[in-house]
């Protein structure tokens, strides 16, 4: 019998959720996703010390006459699009690279970024079609990634945790969205002091199904990509999203199982969508306010992936100075 994960690609499309390049030729996902904490780790393993000199030597001579600091922060952007040039000699589909989370509230400086990051790929001969610029799901990484969208530059939303950012996201036209499953489920486990849920009443769970049938009951076409799962129950529940990014470990436990998985979201089921409602800036804020969990999880989701860059920038400027 097939296993889980086999079955798994026949109702979803499964990404890779990871920098390491072993762990993607192992699982054969059609597409893969990268952030800030990946990155940082990756780069410090020393296989990967090629990949972070490549990037250091670019910002040297591309920021030639510019601070240390300007070199800095060019190198690590461009080392996530080292990493994405390299994922992307591995997967057939898309790989997804992200906007530096400090601008997560800044509309104009995520447009420029993102644009400078896809320059960067279609100068290496990649089209733009293969990359998505992953943006925080800020009222204003929304709207930046509307105006992408209509250039041709594809985005992935990610940090979603609120209702209200998954129909914004649809409404701005945005290619795919990444509600984070596993940290829905931790903030529930923290407030309620439970110490589990079944899979089926798994917060996360119940939060993605409702994007999903809302999604599929008004024809958007943006993307569902459950994100950041705790377990493989999770999963299984989710069987059926329109892709699922899924990091190494649990891809290795679904390879290892077998049995029925059977299809869990389905389009058929779609009527059981909520009702269509228009999030405007003000509607967004209000929900955004009265979700205590969103408005918590986004927050720190983007404070621990600029972190996560901040420390990566403190680890690269002594190895700038020996490139």
């Amino acid at each position: 019998m097939a296993t889980f994960l086999e079955q798994l690609k026949a109702h979803t499309v499964v990404v890779a959720d990871t920098g390491d390049f072993q762990s993607i030729k192992k699982f054969r996902p059609r597409d893969a996703t990268t952030n800030p904490s990946l990155i940082a780790a990756a780069a410090k393993m020393p296989e990967y010390a090629s990949v972070v000199d490549d990037a250091l030597k670019f910002a040297k001579k591309e920021a030639a006459g510019k601070s240390a600091d300007e070199q800095i922060k060019l190198a690590v952007d461009r080392l996530a699009v080292e990493f994405g040039m390299r994922i992307l000699e591995i997967v057939p589909g898309r790989v997804s690279t992200e906007v530096d989370a400090r601008l997560s509230y800044d509309q104009k400086g995520s447009e420029a970024k993102a644009r400078e990051l896809i320059a960067m790929y279609e100068k290496a001969g990649l089209k733009r079609d293969r990359i998505l610029i992953k943006l925080a799901a800020t009222w204003e990484g929304i709207k930046a990634a509307e105006n992408l969208e209509k250039d041709g530059i594809h985005c992935n939303l990610t940090l979603i945790f609120g209702f209200h950012q998954a129909v914004a996201c649809a409404e701005a036209g945005v290619m795919l969205i990444s509600p984070f499953v596993g940290r829905i489920l931790d903030w529930y486990l923290k407030s309620t002091g439970k110490t589990s849920y079944a899979p089926s009443e798994d917060p996360g769970v119940v939060s993605v199904t409702a994007i999903y049938n809302y999604y599929k009951r008004h024809g958007y076409k943006t993307e569902i990509m459950g994100a950041s799962f705790r377990n493989v129950g999770e999963i299984v529940e989710l069987a059926g999203s329109d892709l699922l990014t899924i990091a190494p470990k649990l891809l290795a436990e679904l390879d290892g199982m077998n049995g029925d998985l059977p299809r869990k979201l389905d389009p058929k089921n779609s009527a059981r969508g909520a009702e269509k409602i228009n999030v405007t800036k003000a509607l967004f804020d209000k929900m955004h306010a009265e979700d205590k969990m969103a408005n918590e999880k986004l927050k720190e989701g983007i404070d621990g992936f600029s972190k996560a860059i901040t420390d990566l920038e403190a680890e690269l400027k002594p190895r700038l100075a020996t490139i």
